[in-house]
């Protein structure tokens, strides 16, 4: 018997998987590659909402974990990993700068608004009549590199396989879990936008929301920091920049659109001033909430069951505590956040005669 069993390899899946083995859990993995948000994702960290220049959501307690989180990881895979890459919030007008340095004198957002705004004539080949604000310690992690080498790692010592799993077939019990030939104390779903197909947790107000990149190559640009303006444009290196995203509520494939498209490129449009070709399109469903707080928790009724979801567009940042706080509720008891533990959601979702169907209980 191991002591866990995760179902879903994203970024969820891997920062738990990673936790279990740090704290020398032995664990099986299951995945099958349906769910997209993470292997399309920009993966970027930036502790502010640049839209009102506040700090995000326990920014800096989640940079805290995250950073070294990410560091031992690339030691473990031999892989760089976090690449340190500047944000540039490209202003629209004179008030928005007057608003950037309201935010410098805010306490708590001093380590990560610079008081220089950088000049119009900083690239030529961006519209920024008004200039930019920089944000500090901010960067991408190769988030598609880390999920290959990580699934590559499980693979090798025989930790991981590859297949949908099937819930008509789980057997629960007081104090384990069967599935198939694994058996587990404690059954983990990471399971990223499939939880909404989940019968024991798709009670939860998962909504999800579509997002659409373009993959653009710019040999003029020659831009090596993250600019947000009407949509993000992340450099990716050899002249090529990922460029988005779309939200979309209504939409649930992993498909890419033309209508997404044109909509992405009239929005690069308004801020590139040099030519591109687009090389790429790709789409995935974030697994968004409906207060925008993760899903950690323990089933209602089935106690050796629990969710680690919901990190919407933030998931590089979210992932690494709200994983430690998941351990923390396992091996510990000890209750997670309130903000990001599911019991705020079960006297209004559970006790509607939400039940599980499928699976063998006893």
């Amino acid at each position: 018997m191991v002591d866990y069993l995760v179902v879903g390899l994203g970024l969820a899946g891997i920062s738990f998987c990673e936790t279990l083995e740090r704290n020398n859990k032995s664990f099986r993995a299951i995945n099958d590659g349906s769910q997209m948000s993470s292997a399309v994702a920009g993966g970027l960290y930036n502790p502010l909402m640049l839209k009102r220049f506040t700090l995000a959501w326990n920014a800096m307690e989640q940079l805290d974990l995250a950073l070294p989180f990410y560091q031992d990881l690339e030691r473990k895979l031999g892989l760089r990993l976090n690449h340190e890459l500047p944000i540039l919030r490209r202003f629209s007008s004179a008030e928005e700068q007057n608003l950037w340095f309201e935010a410098f004198d805010k306490e708590g957002l001093k380590p990560y608004v610079s008081p220089t705004i950088r000049p119009d004539s900083y690239n030529p080949n961006i519209d920024a009549p008004y200039g930019y604000g920089e944000v500090l310690q901010t960067g991408r992690v190769d988030v598609q590199g880390m999920l290959a080498s990580y699934k590559g790692y499980l693979r090798q010592k025989g930790a991981l396989t590859f297949e949908t799993f099937d819930h008509d077939i789980l057997e629960i019990k007081d104090d384990h879990i069967t599935y198939k030939s694994v058996k587990a104390k404690h059954l983990v779903f990471a399971e990223g936008y499939g939880l909404s197909m989940n019968p024991y947790f798709r009670y939860l107000p998962l909504t999800g929301t579509k997002g659409e990149y373009l993959i653009i190559e710019a040999p003029e640009l020659k831009e090596f920091n993250a600019i947000k303006a009407a949509v993000f444009i992340i450099p990716m290196g050899n002249d090529r920049y990922r460029v988005g995203a779309t939200y979309k509520w209504k939409d649930k494939t992993n498909s890419p659109t033309e209508a997404s498209k044109a909509e992405l490129i009239e929005r690069l449009n308004q801020v590139l001033k040099c030519g591109y070709g687009i090389v790429g399109q790709e789409a995935g469903i974030r697994p968004t909430v409906t207060d925008r707080r993760p899903l950690v928790g323990r089933h209602p009724i089935y106690a050796n069951l629990y969710v680690l979801n919901g990190f919407g567009s933030r998931g590089v940042m979210i992932a690494p505590s709200a994983s430690e706080q998941l351990f923390d509720l396992v091996e510990s008891n000890r209750s997670p956040q309130p903000e990001m533990d599911i019991a705020r959601f079960t006297k209004k979702y559970f006790s509607d005669g939400s039940s599980p169907v499928g699976g063998r209980n006893g």
